[in-house]
């Protein structure tokens, strides 16, 4: 059972109301209500379900509340408890994903034209493995860490089925979130430069990539969508990025909206942090099918030193991650210097830029090329903590005149999904003069189709200051240096993967902020995400 600390009021509120519903007298009541209270609690923190002892699975029987049918507001299925919405959703997923595996689609003929884009090579071509797959099944998986050429292959992909077919095909490109709809777009357009094919089948592979959320045709603030079972996405292949990210309940409504005869195809790198919310779906898709999943294990861009570093990380040897950290290596090191110097010091570039009245892609460009990711919002060391220090210190520096909430370099992050503006949560703009406008402050944003859009200020209900961001708001993003803060001492979100996430950021250069102890007692924890999906699916497939 949970320690009750952690318990919330909606889940002492929930647990009661089912309780008071229920056919069990007080005494055995006020049992149910801590097994519900427990439920609830799991559901906030990502877990799908809880797992109860025969005793307890007889309680909750008892209660009136809970069968396996799916027609109560709690399941339990074998030792399994679920919340009535997250077991339906479950099975859904489960069923679609079934029904897309078993209708192979395998083409005659790639053979013959799959040399052109995946040449012979003296070791295993994982992408050229990849493209198979994909090629003979509608639902594939292809994972691996970033530049192990996840795009690329893709790209590839998506020109031989193109060539395959007797038709053009409706192709759709999609991400969770703008940020990473923004990345893979920037790749899929110098992808496609490259390919070996004619310019024909190159015109026929969209550039544009848009969100899941976007894709579906969101209705907020109702939670359905325009495109569901009954009116089905109009495409032949969906692709979506950022898997990682994708909870229970969107991955279900995206399989749910697939017409017959859709080819799935998943990117991700399984080992990232799981959804904000509810699942681990990528992880369990990769466990229950590993016949249609295929891992990309070559390196092609990635600092070789990053990588060894978060290899180090991901196997959970600690002692190995940190003697390279503690190696002084310039592509991963400690920070020696003063923490809020050295952010400030970074920041004095893009702020210069403003300063001096450039474009706002150059001053983006500029301060993206820089992040500092926290695993904390609140605390030392915490993105709240460090936002509020940079800013007071680059005041006292006269980089930026801070007495109002809205100066002229201010960095912003979305924080709740806008469709009326077209900004959503994690996107990320800054504030500048407009020369457009005599001078005036507006809010810079580059939009994920590579356009750049403007905003009064107090169009902006919805954003935080954002020289430092979390590690989970940094997920889809790529940074050529990240500078890693950790707290002091040992947090409940601290884990492997959360770390794994962080230094899988950077590009080039990264730098940790940690003791030793925080370190290696981070490598040592993992995330564990409750579910019955690769059950469901294993039995079902």
């Amino acid at each position: 059972m949970q320690d009750e600390i952690s318990l919330s009021r909606l889940d002492y509120a929930f647990s009661r109301f089912l309780a008071q519903k229920s056919d069990l007298e007080t005494n055995k009541a006020k049992q149910f209500r801590a097994i519900i209270a427990e439920l609830s609690n799991a559901v906030s923190q990502g877990h799908s379900c809880i797992a109860i002892n025969k005793e307890d699975q007889s309680l909750v029987l008892a209660s009136g509340m809970a069968d396996d049918s799916g027609k109560l507001p709690i399941v339990l299925e074998n030792n399994k408890l679920y919340l009535q919405r997250y077991w339906g959703y479950e099975c859904k997923l489960a069923n679609k994903i079934t029904t897309l595996i078993a209708n192979e689609r395998s083409i005659d003929g790639v053979d013959n034209i799959i040399a052109q884009y995946f040449p012979v090579k003296d070791d295993v071509d994982w992408q050229k493995e990849a493209a198979l797959r994909a090629v003979n099944d509608t639902f594939t998986i292809i994972t691996g860490g970033p530049g192990t050429g996840k795009t690329t292959t893709v790209v590839k992909i998506l020109a031989l089925l193109q060539e395959l077919s007797v038709q053009p095909l409706n192709i759709a490109l999609a991400a969770p979130t703008g940020k990473a709809a923004m990345r893979l777009q920037e790749s899929i357009g110098q992808n496609i430069a490259s390919l070996p094919g004619s310019q024909w089948i190159k015109n026929t592979i969209p550039v544009q990539v848009i969100t899941l959320h976007r894709l579906l045709g969101a209705r907020p603030p109702s939670p359905y969508f325009k495109y569901n079972k009954d009116n089905p996405l109009p495409y032949d292949i969906i692709v979506v990025d950022e898997v990682s990210m994708i909870d229970l309940p969107l991955m279900c409504k995206l399989v749910n909206a697939l017409k017959k005869g859709t080819r799935l195809i998943l990117l991700g790198d399984k080992d990232q942090l799981a959804s904000v919310e509810t699942g681990s779906v990528l992880a369990d898709l990769t466990i229950a099918l590993p016949e249609y999943t295929q891992e990309l294990k070559k390196t092609y861009r990635f600092s070789e030193h990053i990588k060894t570093f978060a290899d180090a990380i991901n196997q959970q040897r600690e002692r190995d991650a940190w003697e390279l950290l503690i190696q002084n290596h310039a592509q991963v090191l400690l920070l020696k210097e003063d923490l809020i110097e050295f952010i400030v010091n970074k920041q004095a570039a893009y702020l210069q830029l403003i300063s001096d009245g450039a474009e706002f892609s150059h001053c983006f460009d500029a301060f993206n090329s820089f992040q500092v990711l926290c695993a904390t919002r609140q605390g030392v060391n915490s993105v709240a903590d460090i936002n509020l220090r940079v800013t007071q210190q680059l005041k006292e520096r006269k980089l930026i005149q801070s007495s109002r909430l809205w100066y002229s370099g201010r960095p912003v992050m979305v924080t709740q999904n806008d469709p009326v503006l077209r900004l959503y949560n994690g996107d990320i703009g800054i504030c500048m003069p407009d020369a457009e406008s005599d001078g005036k402050l507006m809010v810079f944003f580059l939009l994920p189709d590579g356009t750049i859009r403007k905003y009064m200020p107090a169009r902006l209900s919805y954003c935080e200051t954002v020289f430092a961001m979390t590690i989970h708001k940094s997920q889809g993003s790529e940074f050529n240096e990240v500078l890693l803060v950790l707290p002091e001492s040992m947090n409940p979100v601290l884990t492997k993967e959360l770390i794994y996430t962080g230094v899988t950021r950077a590009k080039e250069f990264l730098k940790l902020v940690t003791n030793k102890v925080v370190f290696l007692e981070t490598i040592q924890r993992r995330v564990e995400r409750y579910s019955g999906l690769a059950d469901r699916i294993k039995k079902i497939a």
